[in-house]
């Protein structure tokens, strides 16, 4: 970067593009989205025209030496090809998640980035956010006292989702690489790396009717090939143990239910695909039933702030420091994705090759 603004060009214009636009544009300090380009250049255009950007070619970015980072919002199944395009070009480059579908492509970007000197992110940024930043602050507070596991259980409805939201039925957005990478990510940024896991998966519907009125194939048989069920135990490096349920097959919708046991607690997190849902606690009440009681959030990002990852980058690229977001964790987590499967396949636990540290807390803004 030039200057003490980070100019960003945003390659993908899809659904999850408009949320990031409007916090880039807008309430993100130190960076300026210049343009915006997508696959359908009308797509690109609408988006331009909202946010008061540039309409351009993906080829016409990656050349223009104004931009700075590349923003990457397309499906995971495109990843590989224009994040590696965008760094052979000298773009640092942030990308919603998955990284890419498999951990060679990850680990083949990351190498590509450090031999340029540029620097890889990549979402979920929800880490950043007030929930789970308080999360972060009573543990090392030891609210809890010394943490002896975790657990999440999340219902979701295949049914609606994929009638709903399309890109669902698409390679990699499938209940791991889709929605349980939130928990993962959320764990591993609260409690440290995976060591080993052992899984699970089905995919008991591959077709199913779509049920959702007002849809282009409403009433008609659509594939669903991902999977939508996955039991795991996990170890992490530390030698906490905990297990992660994914259940999709139901009616329930986003239902979470996620806890991290302490000897002197329970934290009751919210769902971390959100940014400010209340923490609460439960303390030894005697023979009392123990009450939930709200702990006092910090006010940073608590709305819906997706775009504070890359603002994060930018700041770390200013300072010359490790971004919270460098995509070490993201490697860290599609290596533990991958040993489920491996897990799944082989009906033996796998042991996670790589690691990653855990991001610096994010207490006082960018």
């Amino acid at each position: 970067m030039n200057s003490d603004i980070c100019t960003i060009g945003v390659i993908g214009a899809g659904a999850i593009s408009g949320i990031y636009l409007k916090n880039l544009t807008g309430v993100m300090p130190g960076v300026r989205v210049k343009c915006v380009s997508a696959a359908h250049f009308e797509r690109a255009q609408k988006k331009a025209e909202e946010y008061g950007v540039l309409a351009v070619t993906t080829e016409e970015m990656l050349a223009d030496p104004e931009v700075d980072m590349v923003l990457v919002l397309t499906p995971v199944d495109t990843h590989y090809a224009l994040i590696r395009a965008a760094l052979t070009a000298g773009k640092h480059v942030y990308t919603e998640k998955t990284i890419t579908q498999t951990s060679e492509e990850a680990a083949e970007l990351r190498r590509l980035a450090a031999e340029r000197g540029l620097y890889l992110g990549c979402a979920p940024d929800t880490v950043l956010g007030a929930s789970l930043q308080t999360a972060r602050k009573a543990l090392e507070d030891g609210v809890i006292g010394e943490v002896t596991g975790f657990s999440a259980c999340i219902t979701r409805s295949n049914d609606f989702l994929t009638g709903y939201l399309p890109f669902l039925r698409l390679p990699g957005a499938g209940a791991l690489r889709d929605y349980l990478i939130y928990y993962l990510n959320a764990l591993v940024s609260l409690l440290g790396p995976v060591a080993e896991v052992s899984a699970k998966i089905r995919t008991p519907y591959p077709t199913r009717v779509n049920p959702v009125p007002g849809t282009p194939d409403y009433g008609k048989e659509i594939p669903t090939p991902n999977e939508s069920i996955v039991t795991a135990w996990v170890e992490l490096e530390s030698g906490l143990t905990g297990t992660l349920t994914e259940m999709n097959e139901t009616i329930l919708h986003d239902l979470a239910d996620f806890m991290i046991y302490g000897r002197e607690g329970v934290l009751l997190l919210g769902c971390p695909n959100n940014f400010g849902d209340p923490v609460r606690i439960l303390k030894n009440a005697g023979r009392e039933t123990p009450v939930p009681q709200p702990l006092p959030m910090t006010k940073l990002y608590a709305e819906n702030s997706r775009g504070v990852g890359p603002a994060e980058m930018a700041a770390a690229i200013r300072e010359g420091r490790p971004s919270r977001m460098d995509a070490s964790r993201a490697a860290h987590l599609l290596d533990v994705i991958e040993a489920m499967e491996e897990s799944d396949r082989t009906g033996r636990s796998v042991k996670v090759a790589s690691t990653c540290d855990i991001p610096k807390a994010l207490l006082e803004g960018l």
